[in-house]
């Protein structure tokens, strides 16, 4: 008859520690993805929301569709999580093509850590400029298409304020 293995106490630990961080890792991002969903149906302030409704109803079936798939139905109601990711990943693609093309951001790239570090913080300067120059756009848009209550600079100004507090 075969004898089991004793099982030693330290591995038994290190199971153990594993997951209980997977179980914070997964409720952080369960919990996150709750807040997203709750700020997509947090509308911009001075948006009317029948108009906008109707407005995309017209809409449908075209690039707008698009980028409201992407937003995960934000746009469409225009939330203040509207921006989403977007700003980020059109970043990180611009950063990408920069440095193979700029011998700077080349020779940062070769630096290893540190390099890969300032690339990264050039690539959040460019996630903020790039969804300021976003929001800005969208708020004209909405407000040339009719559906905010009060246009004016003042609403471009707290729409694009709003949206861009949110990365």
């Amino acid at each position: 008859m075969a004898k089991k293995p004793q099982q030693n106490p330290a591995d038994i630990a290190k199971a153990a520690g594993k997951l209980a961080e997977l179980k914070s890792r997964i409720l952080f991002l369960i919990g996150a993805l709750i807040v997203f969903r709750v700020g997509t149906f947090i509308p911009v302030p001075g948006v009317d929301p029948v108009a906008l409704k109707d407005f995309f109803d017209q809409q449908s079936g075209n690039l707008l569709g698009l980028f409201n798939l992407f937003s995960g139905g934000a746009l469409s109601r225009f939330g203040i999580f509207a921006m989403g990711i977007m700003p980020y990943i059109s970043a990180s693609i611009i950063m990408q093509l920069m440095s193979a093309v700029t011998p700077q951001l080349e020779q940062l790239k070769k630096e290893g850590e540190s390099g890969r570090r300032k690339i990264t913080q050039y690539t959040r300067y460019g996630t903020v400029g790039l969804a300021s120059f976003q929001s800005v756009g969208a708020a004209i848009a909405f407000q040339n298409q009719g559906v905010v209550i009060n246009p004016g600079p003042q609403f471009v100004m707290i729409a694009s304020i709003t949206l861009d507090m949110t990365l």
